[in-house]
């Protein structure tokens, strides 16, 4: 471990005043583990535990706000999640194992680092931990690698599960900094790689994650969060899936939509999610939209059954979602 300093600020102004070389400490289940392989060198750490952002609570339009400091825990287990937003509570309790739960956080959640076994070793090229290298996924052992937003220079994988959700849901991210506060969409929150993957998100200098905010909806029981993976816990998804529907009479009014393990953020396409509108559900309908959110993928050595897997997994969710079986092992055959 190398030495670092430390400070505990009680005021947002006080935790925004940093140096380049300063990383922010919420739950610590990231970037400790980055300290502790030699991939994160923090010259100051900053630990925001003594702010007031735990908070869970309603808002005046019936939607919600997540304090970046409530645990993913309490958040899963939170009421008012499991009765508004329970694809939300459902996504969180795929992720990591219950004693990370307990600690990480919202705001950690959203800002956690790719799990790119490349990306962890300091013994290879990485354009995300060190600039203008290369990239060691590329041809090489990449089977849990991205098929969609990729560049030349990154096929990392996003790895968060609740932040596919979060994106399905169409969250807002509020932001405090030296200049003040400002709100992001979470769809807009995580960067593609492009040509500087070492950017993962939209973050200035001395920017902190305050909370997140749920808008109002109203699935019902037409929605899921499906994920597939090596194992039944503590496992990243090969593929997710995050659906919400608006039915009403059979049709679906609005269909919500994100992907997980196969983009290099959560990956949504409105124009996928914009078939739905107005029609029942339908096995040509839900191939339709499938196509459409996996237009563009680019496979590479190791990940091509991504491409071959994904399709199924959205149809399968689709179909769980649109006949209100959030967590059935069974839905209409897909074929």
């Amino acid at each position: 471990m190398r030495n670092f300093s430390y400070s505990r600020p009680g005021t947002f102004d006080e935790a925004c005043r940093v140096t380049e070389h300063t990383r922010f400490l919420a739950g610590g289940t990231n970037l400790i583990d980055l300290m502790k392989s030699d991939v994160e060198r923090p010259a100051h750490v900053t630990d925001l535990k003594s702010l007031s952002m735990n908070q869970i609570e309603e808002l005046p339009d019936g939607g919600l706000r997540l304090g970046a400091l409530a645990t993913n825990a309490d958040t899963s287990a939170h009421p008012l999640v499991i009765r508004h937003f329970p694809v939300l509570a459902s996504a969180i309790l795929a992720g990591a194992s219950p004693q990370i739960r307990n600690v990480a956080t919202n705001g950690g959640n959203l800002n956690q680092r790719t799990r790119c076994h490349y990306f962890y070793d300091p013994d290879m090229v990485c354009n995300k931990r060190s600039p203008g290298t290369g990239c060691s996924a590329r041809g090489g052992r990449n089977r849990i690698m991205a098929v969609l937003g990729t560049s030349e220079a990154c096929i990392a994988t996003f790895p968060s599960d609740m932040c596919v959700a979060l994106a399905a849901l169409n969250a807002t991210v509020n932001l405090h900094g030296p200049k003040g506060e400002r709100s992001v969409a979470l769809r807009d929150y995580h960067r593609l790689p492009g040509e500087a993957p070492w950017i993962d998100n939209v973050l200035q200098p001395g920017e902190i994650v305050t909370s997140i905010d749920l808008p109002s909806v109203s699935f019902g029981e037409h929605y899921t969060y499906l994920k597939i993976r090596d194992r039944l816990s503590f496992a990243f998804s090969i593929v997710s899936v995050a659906v919400g529907l608006e039915m009403e009479r059979g049709l679906i009014r609005r269909g919500y939509l994100a992907l997980g393990g196969v983009g290099t953020k959560p990956w949504c396409v409105p124009e996928a999610e914009a078939l739905m509108k107005d029609k029942p559900p339908s096995h040509s309908l839900f191939r339709d939209v499938a196509e459409r959110i996996l237009e563009g993928a680019v496979v590479d050595r190791d990940n091509a059954a991504k491409l071959k897997l994904a399709p199924r997994v959205i149809e399968r969710a689709l179909w769980q979602a649109a006949e209100g079986t959030p967590q059935s092992q069974t839905c209409k055959t897909i074929r």
